[in-house]
């Protein structure tokens, strides 16, 4: 099985976005550099010292899934919608999670939930009552459909969430330029009930057969429920496990499910740090790996980029074979 090689320093094993669509080395069928060191360095199109460029529609409404539990989704959807705030846009997240909610824990934000999507629906409170404002960026807002333990009114469905999306829409202080859809594990009704308003989706999984089963499967569904737009995070990579062949690379990964490439998330042990602490890894100084690798896939986001899968010839006197990256 072929290697991973990511967040090196070395020209041949950058990350390039598909943007690059002119140089060699983002075609779409692989090509091999005899000679990379007579080529230019290249440098990444992700500059941070600029703001990202807004593409498409406003408000983007973008559900974070993947059928499979335990993948990531939800600290995907705390560390990206973050990375959009500091870039500068209005977020509302959703934890659309009916009865096990946890994107509140990972924000930190779990004890100023007082109200839901459900007193909203009820009447019992105001839409703005139930939206929770970060105070470390006042331009990002969770909003969670119901307590835990608590129980959900039978008529509470697509349709209610579709309802509670356009009123984010029209309210009085304008419409966010992101709404992110924190969906559930599985493919049931809290599935259905997330995807519902989404007009494109964020496949999470990891480089496992048993998650990339789930992911194919999630896939189609989406497909059939019309959201075409559907861009790929690999999470937890291990180039060491990649290098041994005991797990897929990237680009088998994006093979095997066909998928547009947000980004690749290293493994990274700060993570159960920050989650315990309700603060996400993009907020870490300095910053690690996998938080740096959280923002840029943000950037894509917001510039509806991708990257793509190359393969380049290490240099004789390093190696004498192959490595596969994604890029």
């Amino acid at each position: 099985m072929a290697s991973l090689r990511l967040f090196s320093t070395n020209h041949q094993s950058l990350l390039l976005p598909s943007s690059l669509s002119h140089n060699p080395l983002t075609s779409s069928s692989p090509r091999f550099v005899k000679n990379p060191s007579r080529r230019s360095p290249i440098r990444s199109v992700l500059q941070f010292n600029r703001k990202p460029e807004l593409a498409g529609e406003t408000p983007r409404i973008v559900v974070i899934t993947s059928g499979k539990g335990g993948v990531g989704k939800t600290t995907t959807t705390a560390n990206v919608g973050l990375s959009l705030a500091r870039y500068g846009f209005s977020v509302v997240a959703i934890d659309a999670d009916l009865g096990l909610r946890n994107l509140d824990l990972l924000l930190g934000l779990e004890n100023r939930v007082n109200y839901t999507c459900v007193e909203v629906i009820n009447g019992d409170c105001r839409l703005d009552q139930a939206l929770v404002r970060d105070k470390r960026w006042s331009n990002f807002e969770l909003l969670c459909i119901s307590k835990p333990r608590s129980k959900l009114p039978m008529g509470f469905g697509g349709k209610a969430l579709e309802w509670l999306v356009d009123a984010l829409k029209t309210r009085p202080e304008g419409s966010p330029d992101f709404i992110i859809i924190d969906c559930p594990a599985g493919i049931d009704a809290g599935f259905i009930t997330a995807i519902t308003p989404a007009n494109e989706a964020i496949l999470v999984t990891t480089p496992d057969i048993t998650a990339l089963r789930d992911a194919d499967r999630v896939t189609g569904l989406l497909e059939c429920d019309g959201i075409r737009d559907i861009k790929m995070i690999v999470n937890r990579v291990r180039t060491d496990m990649i290098k041994g062949e005991d797990m897929m690379s990237v680009l088998d990964v994006q093979e095997m499910l066909g998928l547009s490439l947000l980004g690749a998330i290293p493994e990274d042990s700060e993570v159960i740090r920050s989650t315990n602490r309700g603060f996400p890894l993009v907020l870490n100084k300095p910053p690690t790996l996998a938080g740096l690798a959280f923002e840029q896939a943000a950037w894509r986001l917001v510039e509806q980029d991708s990257m793509k899968a190359v393969m380049v010839e290490e240099e004789p006197k390093k190696r004498g074979f192959f490595s596969f990256f994604g890029g």
